[in-house]
């Protein structure tokens, strides 16, 4: 463990700099290149010790860094982020929603899940399938089957509801 700690510490001492601004040249966001340094070099600290010539630890995490602003930089247009200022006003639903909402409570929790997955935080089904360990089309069936619930709940409105995908 000792290798491990030293060749990291040496590695943050030598590279820490190069590492930090390609981070922050690549995601334009001091936030972002202070993760991607850190999940770098706790990537580092994870690998065997072996025989790290210099040029070869440099490369090494050059690539990695410029990986890892690459999955930031797909997370983020996968999952678009709210500023901190508006996130308030989303926090507060609207009268409607919150009746919704409160039918969606009402639900068993192998529909409500999906439902809350798909409508609330955007996942596809396939992503909602592998969370839950289930395949696509059981989330399909589970959230046609919430729908129909909620209709019986809410009294047939379901007008604002996007319809479900058949296949996707």
């Amino acid at each position: 463990m000792m290798e491990r700690e030293s060749l990291l510490r040496s590695a943050m001492e030598t590279y820490g700099d190069t590492v930090y601004r390609l981070a922050l040249c690549r995601t334009q966001s001091v936030p972002d290149a202070e993760d991607v340094y850190q999940d770098v070099f706790l990537k580092l600290l994870g690998q065997t010790v072996q025989a790290w010539e210099g040029e070869h630890l440099k490369a090494w995490l050059i690539r990695t860094t410029l990986n890892r602003c690459a999955d930031l930089r797909r997370f983020r247009l996968r999952r678009q982020a709210v500023p901190l200022e508006s996130a308030a006003d989303l926090s507060r639903p609207d009268e409607d929603a919150a009746e919704l909402w409160e039918a969606v409570g009402q639900l068993p929790e192998k529909l409500r899940i999906p439902i809350h997955l798909y409508y609330a935080e955007g996942y596809r089904t396939e992503e909602i399938g592998v969370l839950l360990g289930v395949p696509a089309a059981t989330v399909r069936t589970r959230l046609r089957r919430a729908g129909g619930k909620l209709k019986d709940i809410l009294g047939g409105a379901e007008d604002g509801i996007e319809p479900l995908p058949e296949l996707e």
